[in-house]
């Protein structure tokens, strides 16, 4: 006998179709970098469409999903330390490459829509407090850092070229002061 719980809108969940949820959210939660759980009462179907377009323009996911079910995928992942935050109404945003653009994201929707809330993040294995979040969502995005490395490692070898054009020319205008005294 299957057990069954049943979803809003009458929509029930098998016990197959619970393992096969867990088993992909599992699959995400393992590759992902990062992972944000917040509180989404209150929002209407236009805001959470919103949200969710946001975040997918970003690569991330956000997906409403049981506590129960996402405790279960969670576990033996970087983003295990989220268990214990798992009460209430929580949806996730699941992050695979750039940590960075959903904490913005979530945190500038949060600023504009006081009913939703962050909870808590998963950064590599490490739980992210609300405060944690914010400041994540004040660096520059990842091609920016990006662009901000290469140009201190480009800046030695194009003052090293500098110093290198310099000698010739210096040499050329001591020639040149030397041939100008001769010739007076």
């Amino acid at each position: 006998m299957d057990p069954q719980i049943s979803m809003k809108g009458g929509e029930t969940l098998n016990k197959s179709s619970k393992e096969q949820i867990v088993a992909e959210l599992s699959e995400k939660l393992a590759s992902a970098k990062a992972a944000f759980l917040a509180d989404y009462r209150g929002l209407n179907v236009e805001q959470v469409d919103k949200l969710r377009g946001e975040l997918r323009g970003a690569g991330v996911e956000y997906r409403v999903v049981k506590n129960t079910l996402l405790k279960l995928a969670a576990k033996g992942t970087s983003c295990e330390c989220l268990s214990d935050h798992l009460a209430g109404p929580t949806a996730i945003a699941i992050a695979g490459a750039d940590p960075v653009a959903p904490a913005k994201i979530l945190s500038e929707f949060a600023k504009t829509n006081k009913t939703f809330a962050l909870k808590v993040g998963s950064l590599n294995g490490n739980l992210l407090e609300l405060a944690q979040i914010e400041a994540l969502a004040e660096l520059p995005s990842r091609e920016v850092l990006l662009a901000k490395v290469l140009g201190s490692l480009n800046a030695p070898a194009t003052n090293f070229v500098g110093v290198l054009a310099a000698i010739p020319r210096s040499l050329v205008q001591v020639l040149a002061a030397i041939q100008d005294k001769k010739a007076a």
